[in-house]
């Protein structure tokens, strides 16, 4: 079992940044492919980005490449979501997301662990 807690999330104006956090539980974090995905009001819940330390793979939707970055400390169990230039449409909660493997799925249906969620509200 994997536990993962969002942090970080809050009210930015656009244009500002954010750095998410997702810290989890478990002995060898780097084994997992972690993701991050989002849901707006309405909206399903969307990818974001995902990230494969075993596979040396990383992935970014279009919406968000070039924007957002995400990175792992092993050491900590924690993952992150740097956001910058944000935007009023990024607004929405944020997920982070894990499964067991090496490769990189933009599906949520292939992860199996899931925080509570962050949320953020990027004003115009």
């Amino acid at each position: 079992q994997v536990l993962l807690v969002e942090s970080g999330g809050g009210l930015v104006q656009a244009g500002g940044s954010l750095r998410l956090s997702c810290a989890a539980s478990g002995r060898t974090f780097s084994s997992y492919v972690m993701g991050w995905f989002r849901q707006a009001p309405g909206k399903e819940r969307e990818f974001v980005a995902a990230n494969s330390w075993s596979g040396g793979s990383t992935y970014y939707a279009d919406s968000v490449e070039g924007r957002f970055t995400i990175s792992r400390d092993n050491a900590k169990n924690t993952m992150y979501l740097q956001m910058n230039s944000l935007k009023p449409e990024d607004t929405a909660v944020y997920y982070c997301a894990a499964r067991l493997g090496a490769v990189l799925s933009t599906s949520s249906t292939v992860y199996n662990y899931w925080g509570q969620g962050t949320q953020v509200t990027v004003s115009s």
